[in-house]
């Protein structure tokens, strides 16, 4: 009796601790739902601000054109690694390399975005805008560069697969029109045919060469009777 209860004790004790770590994981995965929502709107927001921006004259117009040109490139290159990654691992060092460089992006972005929201000094502004665009241009080169690989890679794979694909259903073609001819010497059904009206005609010709006058007379043999 008391093995019975301290086995229930000890499965109510278990189902509670899995139940708490199923509750706690899918609190984590709700956060990180709610947080990622969150971080697609306020980046949503922020980029229509920067499209805004981007349309006044001045250093901050085009501090707004460098930010939403690096980020596009930096968000191209990640949808087109994350894409193929999936299908070809060995993109993963590249996707290593990425990451790196996507913090490099971060740090751009942070930095634009300070000169543009807290920087009342417009002639400190175009004075850091030179080089601001100088390492953007340089984290898009390299984005870019990525992006392109990428891209080209999986072109080439995808003709390699067409190539291959296209090659077997040659052979399949060819295996399904290609059938094997009758032995020479075994007669089929029109051997068959043949022989069966050459045995009949060698009876007609056999018949023939027992006509009269050349086969055997049987009645000559016979007694003639008296008269």
């Amino acid at each position: 009796m008391e093995f019975v209860i301290g086995l229930l004790a000890l499965l109510f004790v278990l189902f509670v601790t899995l139940g708490a770590i199923a509750a706690v994981k899918t609190a984590r995965a709700v956060k990180r739902g709610v947080e990622r929502a969150g971080d697609q709107v306020r980046r949503g927001v922020e980029e229509t601000a920067l499209r805004a921006r981007s349309a006044q004259p001045g250093p901050v117009g085009e501090l707004a054109r460098v930010r939403l040109e690096l980020r596009a490139s930096i968000d191209g290159t990640r949808r087109a690694l994350e894409a193929g990654v999936q299908r070809d691992p060995s993109l993963s060092e590249a996707v290593g390399l990425f990451d790196r460089l996507q913090e490099h992006a971060r740090q751009l972005d942070g930095e634009l975005r300070l000169l543009m929201e807290r920087e009342p000094d417009r002639d400190r502004v175009a004075a850091r805008l030179p080089e601001a665009r100088e390492r953007a241009d340089r984290i898009r080169a390299s984005a870019d560069s990525l992006r392109f690989a990428a891209q080209d890679r999986a072109r080439r794979h995808g003709e390699d697969e067409l190539a291959a694909l296209s090659e077997q259903i040659e052979l399949e073609a060819g295996a399904l029109r290609h059938w094997i001819a009758p032995e020479a010497g075994t007669p089929g059904i029109e051997g068959r045919r043949t022989g069966s009206g050459g045995a009949q005609q060698g009876a007609k010709d056999l018949g023939k060469n027992f006509g009269p006058g050349i086969g055997p007379d049987l009645g000559k043999g016979r007694p003639q009777s008296a008269s």
